[in-house]
């Protein structure tokens, strides 16, 4: 088995980065959440039964200035997962964010890929996702996640994440 590094991820990576976070939403519309939706690079469609998220046409190039942004900007920050070989594993996008009272981080996205599950990636980006916003003093940290992204509901329970609301939307049908 591979070793895990965890760095820093720069704008050189943020192509792999893109064909990643489209791949695993290509195939896993449940990842799309409201923060997908805001972006632009999701909407909701009705298949007869109910809306379920679909991925739009200009998804990657939204998702490239969203993901080198964070790479660049103050106060945010890009790790990824690779293995030994340099294969890319996974990723996580971090910021911290103030609605007036104490900054708080938002743990914007963390993905792996399904190649590299079961393994301990997500542990370990979340490890250092955790000790990001621990050296900026960030107390409180917030999330979203699709709908239907169970797995991911319950990696984020498993690691003390309680639910505090729900989203709503209402826009074209």
């Amino acid at each position: 088995m591979n070793e895990i590094h965890i760095k820093l991820a720069t704008v050189s990576d943020k192509e792999a980065l893109a064909d990643l976070f489209y791949a695993h939403l290509s195939e896993n519309v449940e990842y799309i959440s409201h923060g997908e939706m805001q972006m632009g690079i999701g909407h909701l469609v009705f298949n007869g039964k109910e809306y379920v998220p679909q991925l739009d046409a200009d998804t990657r190039h939204l998702w490239l200035t969203y993901i080198e942004e964070h790479m660049t900007a103050e106060g945010m920050a890009v790790y990824k997962a690779e293995d030994s070989t340099g294969a890319l594993l996974g990723f996580c996008v971090l910021e911290t964010d103030s609605d007036g009272g104490a900054p708080f981080g938002v743990l914007c996205d963390i993905l792996v890929n399904a190649e590299a599950r079961g393994r301990g990636v997500g542990s370990r980006l979340f490890s250092a996702a955790e000790d990001w916003f621990k050296s900026r003093n960030l107390k409180d940290v917030y999330l979203e996640s699709g709908k239907n992204n169970h797995n991911a509901h319950n990696f984020f329970i498993r690691r003390g994440f309680m639910k505090v609301s729900e989203v709503y939307y209402k826009g074209e049908q």
